[in-house]
Order: C-alpha cells, then structure tokens, then sequence
C-alpha cells in the first residue's frame, strides 16, 4: 500500500501535557480509516495535527511523501487535507449558502466538488440555502459542515466525532453521504466514538488508548471483544 497521508512517530503537546505518543499511521488513496477510543484518548489531537491545528515536527506528518507537519492549518487546506471540525464549527451569523462557499476560499484544485455538486449530495441544503445555519437541524447542521469541508476539494477529508449530538437517523444519513463521498473517489480519515458507525465505514482502523495506538488492521479482521479490549484497556 503507498501511503496518500501518513505519520511516522507524531507527537503532539500542549505546552508540558503530552496528548500523542509516536504514532505511525498511513491512510491510501481511496480508503477510508477511521481511528476509534475512548474520550482523553488522544483522538482528535492527532486529528488536528493532521489538520495543522496543532504544532508537530515537519517530518512527522507526510502527504505524498512531504513533509507538511507544522504548516499553518490554511496551508495544510491548500495541499488538499480539509477538516470537518468537532462540533460543526458554522458561522452562526452567515446563511447556509454563504456557510458552504466559506469552503471556495481554500479550494486546492478541482475534484468535482463545487456548491451544486454539494447540494445534490445534500438536496436539503439547496432547499435551505437562505436560513442561517443555526435554524437547521443538527443532523443539517453536520451536512453543512461537511460540505463546506469538501468544497475546498480535498484530496483527503478529515472528520471529527462526526456523529457527536445527532438522533439514530440523522447519523444514519451523515454516513450515507460518507459512503458515497468515498464512492467520488476522496480519501477519508474519520474519528469517532461510535463503534457501530465508524466500522461500518472504515476499510481499516486505529484504536487509540492513551495517547498510543493499541489496535490496527482491517474493519473486518477482529470480533468485538479485540476491539473493546482495545479501547477499554481491559
């Protein structure tokens, strides 16, 4: 497997507190990973120092084979990595289409992603493009959000706790939409909590269990007593 995105011994601090311990992880063009732990278990950390979000050495993180740790986060959306932030992250004040072309000003080349092309992945959002976000759904909210991440046409979309706040349904349709993103051929690395969810999508994954990574392999390979003894420790 050649490696689109990967990392060779991350660290990530925050001044004293160390978050990551030497993670080495890859993801291939095409694929779907998806890193699982508990909470404080150094998830989104290493998420945002993919995303540039946090400081990390410049050979830690490596996309084609160059390095990029370190770069401002606006460098890092210009290489072709964009970030579905925890928590959806809208501009409250702005409606749902000027949310979505927030994504234009970052754009890293043409993959096919554009408004309308969102908008068919997402037919509410055309239905709902003049509210302000905050009138939507959370469930809208998170499709927003997503396609703001993917009208900057990313090479790899990265997401975070995806499913964090939403019903049964609402996520049900969130990993719809990540299914067929996958389908356009854009490589994506998603953290969740949501077991169910995230080996649903993932071709492969990382559990993380404090700062560490203490399973990796195909979604398929292990029973879900391997994958709980991961996550928990136990």
């Amino acid at each position: 497997m050649t490696a689109l995105l990967e990392t060779r011994g991350l660290e990530v601090f925050y001044g004293d507190f160390q978050a990551v311990f030497g993670v080495d992880f890859e993801v291939a063009e095409g694929e779907t990973v998806a890193i699982i732990g508990a909470n404080g278990a150094g998830k989104s950390s290493f998420l945002k120092a993919l995303a540039g979000l946090v400081k990390s050495r410049p050979d830690g993180i490596l996309l084609d084979g160059r390095p990029v740790g370190g770069k401002p986060a606006y460098e890092i959306v210009k290489s072709g990595v964009a970030l579905v932030p925890e928590g959806r992250r809208l501009f409250p004040s702005m409606s749902v289409a000027d949310n979505l072309r927030m994504g234009e000003n970052g754009r890293s080349g043409d993959r096919g992603w554009t408004y309308e092309t969102v908008c068919d992945l997402f037919p509410i959002l055309r239905e709902r493009a003049d509210q302000l976000a905050p009138t939507l759904s959370g469930g809208q909210q998170q499709m927003v959000a997503i396609g703001r991440a993917l009208i900057s046409n990313p090479r790899v979309l990265l997401c975070d706790e995806i499913s964090l706040g939403l019903s049964p349904a609402a996520v049900k349709d969130v990993y719809a939409a990540i299914t067929e993103i996958k389908k356009r051929g854009t490589t994506i690395v998603i953290v969740e909590q949501d077991l169910n969810a995230a080996l649903g999508a993932a071709d492969r994954i990382y559990c993380f269990l404090e700062g560490k990574v203490s399973l990796t392999g195909r979604a398929d390979e292990f029973d879900r007593s391997q994958i709980l003894a991961a996550y928990f420790g136990s």
